[in-house]
């Protein structure tokens, strides 16, 4: 229920958000609009001021929303409103309202951006652990320590930040990447990654040959927080539990309890836990989940870090309301660039058609960032919202981009692209788009049952 309701109320600000700009710019061009429905199907909600205005809608199926205008195409209309009909106005003015609904999804966007950078948000400092040899971390010089300050002179004052630039990078085809880093000993100094072709198709394969990873102190192998539905809760464990062995085996760290229980999916273990200062035995079985298509053992806790210790990694990030402006539409425009390069690079072949997500991905993503906070949220939204402006500007009939392509030849041709021709690329767009749904959604349902 937590995840479906954080779907429904992103899914519905961003959709109310689209249809709001060719709601908007429709009424500031004289277009007359019958309906704004945010929703899909069976009408649970409506306002109607007076039978000549906008009647307002909430329907069953939020996944998607329209505006209705007075259009002569879609039915006859009262001979007082053919001058307020969407066919009767200016090329340019037909071109702005079906421009809008992306337009306004990328404005939310920097919006969304601004409001995160205002706030501020938390997280970790971006210095690397252990360099495995063979990567291109290690060919590039970096050591376990380093802290990485700026990717491109680009500053990146968090991990996630850090992580983000290198791997836009990489995807747009940089074969060298600048790398300011500072050691422990507070010397700076700035590393090149050299970035082969092959790498940039797709972003996880692309992170783990970079290899880089964030810096962890050594941990006890004390548990901290324990998820309700997990192995750990079923088996009785308990925040604060300090794991003493398993199966007779001594475990010294929290990095070697990790990995002993993903080499055990579905399999007893016999701990012993020390409580309160006694020591209790404890049979757990671990979770069977399927992690890089082979299966690995979970249990559903994390590790007890002591705050003292978490804040000397923690990094808090802000920017002032003017400098967030730049920042924020610099971020959109990236993300922008990003898409429209990875639905490309799909398109061709060279990226997996594993980064597509469906609906159940999406609703996912939702709770999950909602239980992170509200600046995880509002980055969520604004992704999105990144993605939907991207996706409806493509040349794909049915889309706004496919109507801007029928408007841009009107424009060339010096008249309308004929109702049939357009009914047969439309009819072409919407078997692809059918299809990319089935492919979304089938990919979203072998995620479900991965993990």
């Amino acid at each position: 229920m937590h995840t479906l309701f954080y779907f429904i109320i992103a899914i519905g600000i961003l959709v109310s958000f689209h249809e709001f700009g060719h709601f908007w710019v429709a009424r500031r061009a004289g277009v007359k609009v019958l309906r704004f429905s945010v929703g899909f199907g069976k009408v649970l909600w409506s306002y109607q001021k007076n039978p000549d205005s906008t009647e307002y809608v909430i329907s069953a199926i939020p996944l998607g929303g329209y505006v209705k205008m007075v259009d002569e195409r879609e039915g006859e209309v009262k001979k007082e409103d053919l001058p307020f009909a969407f066919n009767r106005q200016s090329l340019l003015a037909k071109s702005a309202i079906v421009a809008a609904g992306p337009v306004f999804n990328l404005m939310l966007a920097v919006a969304l951006f601004w409001s995160v950078l205002v706030i501020g948000e938390m997280g970790i400092k971006p210095i690397l652990g252990p360099v495995e040899q063979g990567t291109l971390a290690a060919e590039a010089g970096f050591a376990e320590g380093d802290e990485i300050i700026a990717v491109n002179d680009k500053s990146t004052p968090t991990w996630a930040e850090a992580m983000g630039v290198l791997i836009t990078s990489a995807l747009d085809s940089e074969q060298q990447i600048k790398v300011k880093v500072r050691n422990f000993e507070d010397q700076q100094s700035t590393k090149i990654l050299h970035i082969s072709e092959p790498d940039s198709h797709d972003p996880e394969v692309l992170y783990k040959r970079l290899g880089f990873k964030p810096w962890t102190p050594d941990l006890k192998p004390v548990i901290g927080q324990v998820l309700t539905d997990g192995a750990a809760a079923e088996a009785g464990l308990q925040s604060g539990d300090l794991i003493i062995s398993a199966d007779g085996n001594e475990i010294n760290d929290w990095v070697q309890w990790v990995d002993y229980v993903k080499e055990h999916p579905g399999v007893e273990i016999k701990l012993v836990i020390e409580r309160n200062d006694r020591r209790l035995p404890i049979a757990l079985t671990p979770k069977r989940v399927i992690s890089e298509q082979k299966p690995e053992g979970k249990i559903g806790a994390s590790v007890y870090v002591p705050e003292d210790l978490m804040e000397s990694i923690r990094v808090e990030y802000a920017l002032g309301p003017l400098e967030a402006v730049p920042a924020a539409l610099e971020k959109t425009y990236g993300y922008s660039v990003s898409t429209l390069k990875m639905m490309g690079k799909m398109l061709i072949g060279q990226a997996s058609v594993e980064n597509l997500s469906g609906p159940i991905s999406i609703a996912q993503f939702a709770g999950q960032s909602a239980t992170m906070g509200l600046t995880h949220f509002l980055k969520f939204l604004a992704l999105v919202s990144v993605s939907l402006g991207v996706l409806n500007l493509l040349p794909i009939p049915v889309l706004d981009g496919g109507h801007l392509v029928f408007f841009a030849i009107e424009a060339v041709k010096g008249s309308p692209v004929s109702e049939k021709m357009q009914l047969f690329f439309q009819q072409i767009g919407i078997a692809l788009l059918v299809f990319l749904m089935a492919l979304a959604m089938v990919l979203d349902i072998e995620r479900l049952f991965q993990g």
